[in-house]
């Protein structure tokens, strides 16, 4: 590569650098900076303290446990359901189309939108699904169960929400790797008499691995930072039931105005979200293991 082409890539490059350093590192840099300070002052140095405090908070390992608990199960359902949609609209039976269509409505809705709509249907008053449930027998009465404002049923009821807002998005990601798989293969499997089960199981399945860990991976990172659902449904209760570690740091900052202390929430949250993504890739996902 000569000088004037480096020059030129060089060139290219500098806007999206600028951008980078503008937008991630600097606030990096701030974002570490305060977390070594005192949370109230904003002007003592405290070194590790507010990490310290951190890691000895029963609140923060509360947050942390629902924000495991609720990556797991959405993701886990989702994924599941993802999988049978896309399963089922890559058959192109009659109606297809329209039914992709609205499949995908929710992607459409803003997350906060989607919250509001849950929070009516859930209401224990006049929500939809309490009538819905004491019709069917399901039920006592239309208030037997107090989705919102009961702690056993707290953080499932902001899990539902999520599921139905974000499973279109799995499904259509599977969709278009099934899609992507060739033809010839389930052709020379027709042909070796294999059943619908063993294509599935010997084809399909290990052609979407590649594209099932990169969408897990992207839910992953995206269920653990939801804060706009859990937020209108519940505001992280009720006694932190479903409080999460965005919550968490948002009540630490706007609602405590301890910005040290919620800097280094911030920090230990993505380290622990690197770390699992981490080992997630590195046990899934073997780029050099080709599919049986």
């Amino acid at each position: 590569m000569t000088k004037s082409d480096r020059r030129t890539a060089l060139l290219f490059f500098s806007p999206a650098a600028g951008f980078m350093i503008l937008f991630f590192v600097y606030p990096m840099f701030l974002l570490v900076r305060d977390s070594l300070f005192d949370s109230k002052t904003g002007t003592e140095f405290v070194g590790a303290d507010n990490y310290i405090n951190a890691l000895t908070s029963e609140r923060f390992y509360k947050s942390l446990y629902n924000t495991v608990i609720f990556v797991i199960g959405a993701v886990s359902i989702e994924l599941i359901i993802g999988l049978i949609l896309a399963l089922l609209l890559s058959t192109g039976f009659k109606g297809s189309n329209i039914a992709r269509t609205l499949f995908l409505s929710p992607l459409m809705i803003a997350p906060l939108v989607a919250g509001l709509i849950w929070k009516f249907m859930l209401n224990d008053q006049f929500g939809i699904l309490n009538s819905f449930l004491f019709k069917l027998g399901l039920i006592d009465s239309p208030q037997s169960i107090l989705w919102l404002s009961d702690e056993r049923y707290a953080l499932l009821s902001c899990m539902i929400a999520d599921i139905w807002l974000t499973t279109p998005f799995m499904m259509l990601v599977l969709l278009a790797g099934i899609q992507g798989i060739s033809v010839s293969l389930y052709e020379a499997a027709n042909i070796d008499g294999a059943s619908r089960m063993q294509r599935f199981w010997y084809i399909t399945l290990p052609s979407l691995k590649p594209v099932i860990v990169v969408a897990v991976l992207i839910r992953m990172i995206d269920a653990a930072r939801s804060f706009d659902i859990i937020w209108v449904l519940t505001q992280g209760g009720p006694n932190f039931a479903s409080s999460l570690l965005s919550t968490m740091i948002y009540n630490t900052m706007a609602r405590y105005n301890q910005a040290g202390y919620a800097s280094a929430l911030s920090i230990l949250f993505m380290i622990i979200l690197i770390s699992i993504c981490g080992v997630f890739m590195l046990r899934l996902w073997n780029p050099n293991k080709k599919a049986v």
